[in-house]
């Protein structure tokens, strides 16, 4: 009787000490590792006039709304009628550096043959750096931002004065006064001449070889006169968009960046969470969750998938959030036609129930503790 006694009074003191520290046990469970004291530190105070959930927007993902939040440019074949009227009257225009052959027919004395050992380019007359070549009779003559046309013109005005109808050729012997710029995630980076056949930025691309493995090929920068522009590559080579093709200019630089900033990050509860990157072909909500190996079946909550996506304009609201419901499969359809954006993160909620699980496992070994302490207790009390 006296032994029962004991143990009823054990369990009393037990229960006691269990609910006297189980706000000490909670808190441990909910911020497991070392602790950083602030209580020596000097602290700002910051006057918070808003709260951060007031400058969030909450998006429920439904059939009649997913293409209004496809904000990404879905590029389609196109013409391109600018592009071609550039090239139907484009020129090349002379300037310092280029190499020019003249010729006058019937008049070899005033043409420089090239011979069998020099080439057109050094036998050629050789643009200065004020604009100007030299020729016979003539003299001095500018052919700074003319065009071959203009220069046979000129020479050959010029000319008339000694020679009765003066037959006049001009071309270039070498193009070396003009060049693009060609830099970045690209097979052969470089400098490519302007020459009298029109060079698009399509055909740069090309000649120097292609894309790199780690091009980002949506977000080509292409800079003339200070001012940059972006070209999707993507939709130029991929869907026929011919708007993205621009004629190139002398001092253009074409900048192909790698696709670093390309990725998302998947977290909560998902069989794995990770970083992924965006391949060129682009990756949408569907195919995210795919590459971690699906949500958690046991600990997701279905309902609270999500997709977080900072606001360019901070000053209207930091984010916007995305919610899909997941509980009817058939919403991975719908999963599909979300594209994700570069620094997206994609959370997925943990249910109720795994939280109230999550839980009651830490607090599993703090009562076993517990109930060994008890029987450690009434056997040293009974020790005789």
């Amino acid at each position: 009787m006296q032994h029962i006694e004991q143990l009823a009074e054990m369990k009393i003191i037990n229960k006691r000490l269990f609910v006297l520290l189980l706000p000490t046990i909670l808190a441990g469970c909910t911020i497991p590792g070392t602790f950083l004291s602030v209580g020596d530190k000097q602290q700002i105070e910051i006057n918070e006039s808003q709260h951060l959930s007031d400058s969030v927007n909450l998006y429920l993902l439904t059939v009649g709304n997913i293409h209004q939040f496809s904000t990404l440019h879905h590029y389609a074949p196109a013409a391109n009628p600018t592009l071609d009227a550039q090239l139907a009257s484009y020129e090349y225009r002379v300037g310092a550096g280029d190499i020019l052959n003249v010729t006058i027919w019937d008049h070899p004395e005033l043409t420089i043959p090239a011979g069998s050992y020099r080439s057109a380019s050094e036998a050629g007359n050789w643009v200065h750096a004020d604009g100007t070549i030299f020729y016979p009779y003539i003299g001095t003559v500018s052919v700074q931002n003319k065009t071959v046309r203009e220069i046979r013109t000129e020479l050959a005005r010029k000319l008339s004065r000694y020679i009765e109808s003066p037959q006049v050729d001009v071309n270039v012997a070498a193009f070396r006064s003009k060049k693009a710029y060609i830099t970045g995630e690209i097979s052969k980076p470089g400098t490519q001449a302007i020459t009298n056949i029109p060079l698009t930025l399509l055909d740069a691309i090309n000649r120097a070889g292609g894309l790199g493995e780690d091009a980002d090929w949506r977000n080509v920068v292409l800079t003339r006169n200070g001012q940059e522009r972006t070209i999707s590559l993507y939709g130029l080579m991929q869907r026929g968009d011919l708007t993205q093709n621009f004629l190139l200019q002398p001092g253009d630089i074409i900048h192909v960046p790698r696709n670093d900033a390309q990725k998302v990050f998947v977290m909560g509860e998902v069989n794995e969470p990770k970083l992924l990157k965006i391949d060129r072909a682009g990756m949408s909500l569907t195919e995210a969750l795919s590459a971690v190996g699906g949500i958690n079946q046991l600990s997701a909550d279905a309902t609270g998938v999500f997709v977080i996506r900072t606001s360019n304009d901070k000053s209207e609201r930091m984010a916007d959030v995305y919610q899909l419901n997941m509980q009817d499969a058939s919403a991975l359809v719908l999963g599909t036609e979300f594209e994700l954006h570069p620094y997206d993160v994609v959370y997925v909620t943990t249910a109720p129930v795994s939280t109230w699980s999550r839980v009651i496992d830490q607090l599993l070994p703090t009562i076993s503790g517990f109930n060994e302490l008890t029987e450690s207790m009434l056997r040293i009390r009974n020790w005789p």
